[in-house]
């Protein structure tokens, strides 16, 4: 998995040493941060793009985030295309775990899953939220989900 900074950056040491870095400035700097990872997918001619972001927000003075895109070319159903960027998600915000926990970060894992059933994306739901919560982490579908909803879908367009 190759991760990059909005910037288009390419980060070239492993995301567990790149975050602990941005923690260790961060905390140095005397910034409060909390950590949101989310994933969202785009569906053009066949092909699945994916974007993990890694979104870094101080509190009061803005944030950042790191991106990771990926590509499928077989075909998936809604169900499970949404349950694949619950499991990217979850699988990222997993390694992290246990540096956030040393340094006291707070995480919330968001899917790109509407909590309106008139929405085909609700059909996951009920399983990306026992997923993420049975995994120990806090879930946040839309409207609150803007990791995934905004940020990651920024930039697998």
């Amino acid at each position: 998995m190759e991760w990059q900074k909005y910037n288009g950056e390419f980060i070239r040491i492993p995301i567990a040493s790149a975050v602990e870095e941005i923690i260790s400035r961060e905390t140095h700097l005397g910034n409060k941060l909390k950590v949101y990872i989310g994933t969202d997918s785009q569906v053009k001619r066949g092909v699945i793009d994916f974007a993990t972001v890694i979104v870094f927000l101080r509190e009061h003075k803005g944030g950042f985030m790191f991106i990771c895109k990926d590509r499928r070319l077989h075909r998936m159903g809604i169900k499970e295309r949404m349950l694949l960027e619950v499991q990217k998600s979850i699988e990222i915000a997993y390694s992290l775990c246990p540096l956030l926990d040393q340094y006291h970060v707070d995480l919330e894992v968001h899917a790109d899953i509407n909590t309106n059933p008139n929405f085909k994306s609700n059909v996951a739901l009920k399983e990306a939220m026992g997923y993420i919560m049975g995994m120990g982490f806090q879930f946040k579908a839309k409207p609150e989900s803007f990791a995934s909803t905004n940020c990651a879908n920024k930039v697998v367009q």
